[in-house]
């Protein structure tokens, strides 16, 4: 049976876990290389912040915010630890959520995407991307 996640990609399993996407699996197979070389300490899947807690006003109930990124990541050199999502494409809320989080967690949040062209690994920060393509379309244009 064929999964399919909220923007029609094909859910994939590997080792017993489910990934939204075929890129999403390989960025993960990706960490783990960087965590053989001894460059991640840890990798953790799926971690949930909660961006405002549930609450009551006049009468009505709220319920929490959360944001679930793919990934968690910890570096071995500095200890320094980030939150990894991986995204085809930003939406209204998934701009909104990352605002949210920016401004309740200290640790950093970044997307990754996948670009061969912008990329040797194939995977690339989405906001540095959005900026080369950018750049690209203004030469284009010049």
């Amino acid at each position: 049976m064929l999964m399919m996640s909220k923007y029609n990609n094909n859910k994939v399993m590997h080792d017993g876990i489910t990934f939204d996407s075929v890129d999403e699996k390989e960025y993960y197979l990706f960490l783990l290389d960087m965590q053989s070389k001894g460059i991640l300490k840890i990798i953790k899947l799926q971690p949930t912040i909660e961006l405002l807690p549930k609450f009551e006003k006049h009468g009505k109930r709220y319920q929490a915010i959360t944001y679930t990124p793919d990934f968690l990541i910890e570096y071995v050199d500095d200890g320094r630890r980030v939150y990894v999502d991986y995204k085809g494409m930003e939406t209204q809320q998934s701009v909104l959520r990352r605002k949210l989080f920016a401004n309740k967690v200290e640790e950093e949040l970044i997307w990754i995407t996948k670009s061969k062209k912008y990329s040797d690994t194939g995977f690339i920060n989405y906001d540095i991307l959005k900026k080369l393509r950018k750049m690209n379309k203004k030469q284009k244009a010049v």
